[in-house]
């Protein structure tokens, strides 16, 4: 007998009728901590835009910390105000819950670990990179969402498109 239950986090989707090839495969899009940050401190029109398109959007536990510690650094550092800071905080949290967050797991780590491409590469730039690997997509069907030069090199070596 088989059971109508999903796997925790799994989200209930309605079946409906669709006339053939009309079917369109929902892009993914792995939203990196820089391109994140840039929208969100930056108010850069192009990561807004490409953080805001329709899709899937995925991104790793780690960029939800690089960026909430990029907003505290910036607040006391005197480049955010309070009430930026809230905005800011605001905003991580709508990214976060609209998002498919993925864990800093020991897979994750170990790919991280190996060599990439394009060498060198910092350790968190190679856990997001590692992250994208392990969806277990096809690197065509998958954009990465980047502002830092290391991470799109790597990215684009793999096959993955940038935005």
């Amino acid at each position: 007998m088989a059971s109508d239950r999903q796997p925790r986090g799994a989200s209930k989707t309605r079946s409906r009728s669709v006339p053939a090839g009309s079917i369109a495969v929902a892009e993914t899009r792995y939203i990196e901590s820089s391109a994140l940050l840039a929208a969100l401190l930056e108010a850069e029109p192009g990561a807004r835009k490409a953080i805001r398109a329709p899709g899937r959007r995925v991104t790793s536990a780690l960029t939800l910390v690089e960026a909430n510690r990029a907003v505290i650094r910036a607040r006391t550092t005197g480049r955010l105000s309070a009430a930026q800071e809230r905005n800011a905080v605001r905003g991580l949290q709508t990214f976060g819950r609209r998002c498919e967050i993925i864990a800093v797991s020991e897979d994750v780590l170990t790919r991280a670990g190996r060599p990439f491409p394009v060498e060198p590469i910092r350790t968190l730039d190679a856990i997001h990179i590692a992250t994208v690997e392990l969806l277990g997509e096809m690197p065509q069907l998958v954009t990465f969402i980047t502002r830092d030069k290391r991470v799109a090199d790597n990215a684009q070596a793999l096959g993955y498109a940038l935005g």
